[in-house]
């Protein structure tokens, strides 16, 4: 695995980082390139990347939270939430179907683009709207809520866009190794109309995330049914880059084996990919600060396919040895 990964790193002068952890025990990990190209700061294993839609999975978590607390339910419609939804063409929409993105919506005041709950179609507006029925029941803002549950999963490096201070910000780059110019106004921008922090602006690191799957997989933030719910594959999406795949509350299923959860992210410069294993209680987890739009997304991604691929493969593996013994 080690070789293979490492040669992922050479094969498209990867800029970022890479960690595989079986439990608490990281079986590797790397880093290359820079945080920031201009001072030559070199990536290392504090750095704080910009995780894109890896986002979504803890704003579906947060309203989980508030249904356990009797403050909401999935079946009921947003419309009981939110004046925006109050109209004709929203007012049946669910939460469920904002958490699978099986409402139709694209952007939010925009026409439908299907009935509600018959197929479908990823929506960042979705998800923000959900970041806005948390604040609404809770009577907290999402940073607020979303800081408690970096908290509870013992995830001391992670923060939203809005609300980061510090150092150690892997500023996002477009281009590729030899030439590239920095996203501005990083990691604000996240905050904006355009992404929207519920939907992908959330800062972390590998070692965060590692410690989130293993907080989040092994029961320590929701109860075990509505974990349950939270990984139960309840649609199905073509995704233009990981190909088919179920979907389920803001995570991604594999479809056959093996069973994994995941979601890949992207805002500009920051390509990113986090997989749990839950037979092997294995993350992988890439994060990156640079991307070479012109090449378009499936050239972006191709490392992260790539280590998909490799890490699938060994947990196949795995289960076969497993099964033998």
């Amino acid at each position: 695995m080690e070789q293979q990964i490492d040669s992922v790193f050479k094969k498209y002068h990867f800029n970022g980082s890479i960690a595989v952890f079986k439990d608490s025990l990281q079986l590797y990990g790397k880093e290359n390139g820079y945080s920031d190209f201009r001072k030559k700061t070199k990536i290392d294993s504090n750095t704080i990347f910009a995780i894109g839609s890896v986002s979504k999975q803890f704003t579906s978590v947060l309203v989980l939270l508030q249904m356990e607390q009797g403050k909401l339910n999935v079946t009921d419609k947003v419309s009981q939430y939110l004046k925006e939804f109050q109209n004709k063409d929203y007012e049946n929409i669910t939460i469920h179907q904002l958490l699978n993105h099986t409402s139709g919506l694209n952007l939010l005041g925009g026409k439908l683009m299907f009935k509600s709950g018959s197929d479908f179609f990823y929506s960042n507006d979705g998800f923000n709207a959900l970041g806005k029925i948390v604040e609404t029941v809770s009577g907290k803002s999402y940073d607020d809520n979303v800081q408690e549950l970096f908290k509870k999963a013992g995830m001391t490096h992670s923060s939203t866009g809005d609300i980061f201070k510090g150092s150690h910000f892997a500023s996002a780059y477009l281009g590729n190794e030899k030439i590239q110019q920095e996203v501005p106004n990083m990691p604000k921008r996240l905050g904006s109309k355009e992404i929207g922090t519920p939907a992908g602006g959330i800062l972390s690191t590998i070692q965060d995330l590692h410690k989130w799957n293993n907080a989040l997989y092994s029961g320590k933030i929701l109860k075990p049914e509505t974990l349950k719910l939270f990984m139960a594959k309840s649609a199905e999406r073509r995704h233009a880059v990981f190909g088919k795949m179920g979907y389920a509350y803001g995570i991604m299923l594999n479809i056959g084996k093996p069973i994994a959860y995941f979601h890949s992210g992207y805002v500009k410069g920051s390509p990113s990919l986090n997989i749990y294993y839950p037979e092997t209680k294995t993350s992988v987890i890439i994060l990156s600060n640079i991307a070479d739009e012109e090449k378009g997304k499936g050239m972006i991604f191709k490392p992260h396919i790539e280590v998909k691929k490799i890490t699938d493969h060994l947990e196949n593996t795995l289960a076969q040895l497993k099964s033998t013994h």
